[in-house]
């Protein structure tokens, strides 16, 4: 529709209200834009309390937790421990310290983190209350099964290994 049968239908006021009008701008204007843009932002992050930022910078991990596991895709470099480490990073701690403030032991953080061990609940439990409900103990444990969803149906080795175990196999076709 154009211009001038929007302002037949609608008042000058209600246009100005009610839709965005495309502003064409030179190379330069867009360059004042930009820095104008930056100098806004600059300004208000260095407004920003610390503990705003921590909690911005929780709530961004957390968004990109919940966008993963609701993707049908498995990707083996968003695990359990990569989140987890991502955690700590934010939280500008040293491994030990973190390790403290949830008792357990440092060389069971640096396992976790690097993919060596599975957590136990537990632990899932100590994340939610550490984050102050931030990121939820389900969450946490979401990202386990995920990784064990995966294995468990790309092993072809295992399902070798466990059908000797097997003797009798049902001989109707599954429905799916």
């Amino acid at each position: 529709m154009s211009y001038k049968k929007l302002l037949k239908k609608y008042g000058p006021e209600e246009l100005a209200n009610g839709f965005v009008f495309p502003v064409k701008l030179t190379a330069k204007q867009k360059k004042e834009a930009a820095e104008q843009l930056s100098a806004a932002r600059k300004k208000s992050q260095e407004s920003m309390t610390e503990e705003t930022k921590m909690s911005l910078r929780l709530y961004h991990l957390r968004f990109r937790i919940e966008d993963y596991l609701e993707s049908k895709a498995f990707n083996p470099e968003l695990t359990f421990g990569s989140f987890l480490k991502k955690y700590v990073e934010l939280l500008e701690m040293k491994r030990k310290d973190f390790a403290d403030e949830i008792s357990i032991d440092e060389t069971m953080l640096s396992q976790l983190i690097n993919n060596h061990r599975q957590p136990p609940d537990y632990i899932a439990i100590r994340l939610e209350i550490h984050s102050n409900n931030n990121i939820p103990a389900a969450y946490w444990i979401r990202l386990v099964e995920k990784q064990r969803l995966h294995e468990i149906t790309t092993d072809k080795e295992l399902r070798k290994k466990e059908k000797q175990f097997v003797h009798g196999i049902l001989t109707i076709k599954h429905s799916a």
